[in-house]
């Protein structure tokens, strides 16, 4: 993960801190990203506020919903995965394999937190809008339930929706389902996740990142 051009450089100490969780900092010393996390959701707060202000007219109650929708743990998630993090979170050997939505989505927090204290406010807002803004470009909407919303999405164009699994591997405490999603009978979107229940998530909101974009 190459963050130089928003003045991190490779090998930085804030950085690695940043990508480090609790349980790899308890066994084998240093600090987790626990107070870098803390700091990078404010200053996301911040600039998504900042450009709401500027660059819409919405009102107050409008803003926060617009905000909160692109700033939920499912939403970090995708930033986080679209530019190869989840790969680089160090974690105990417990958690090895199993690092979960909650943690990818605070150490996007982290790592936002990251920039800011080694760059300022500048570098920080550019690299959260050069991430956030193709979403909200192209009207991605982001919920903890993406398959209710897809529903929701095609109901007005009388089609069914419908979720097929593909193919299911690994041993049995580390399963990685990869399932498919139909909108009246047409493949709409793919997702993998650790049970079938993430990967159906991951499909309807692959489905619906498409819709947006048509």
């Amino acid at each position: 993960m190459n963050l130089s051009k928003y003045g991190v450089p490779k090998n930085n100490k804030v950085l690695e801190t940043a990508l480090t969780h609790a349980s790899y900092a308890n066994e084998n010393g240093g600090e987790c990203y626990e107070r870098l996390e803390f700091l990078g959701d404010a200053v996301i707060e911040l600039i998504i506020s900042d450009y709401l202000y500027k660059h819409t007219k919405k009102n107050e109650g409008e803003m926060s919903k617009f905000r909160s929708t692109y700033v939920c743990e499912s939403a970090l998630y995708a930033y986080a995965e679209s530019i190869g993090l989840i790969k680089h979170i160090k974690v105990g050997e417990g958690l090895k394999g199993h690092v979960t939505e909650t943690i990818v989505a605070d150490v996007f927090e982290s790592v936002v937190g990251a920039i800011y204290i080694n760059s300022g406010y500048n570098r920080a807002k550019k690299f959260v809008l050069d991430i956030i803004m193709p979403y909200i470009k192209k009207g991605v909407v982001f919920s903890n339930d993406y398959k209710s919303y897809l529903q929701e999405l095609v109901q007005t164009e009388k089609n069914s929706v419908t979720y097929k699994l593909i193919k299911a591997s690994g041993p049995s405490h580390n399963k990685k389902f990869e399932v498919e999603v139909l909108v009246g009978g047409i493949v709409y979107g793919k997702g993998t996740g650790k049970t079938k229940k993430e990967a159906e998530q991951k499909a309807a909101f692959n489905a619906i990142s498409k819709k947006a974009g048509e």
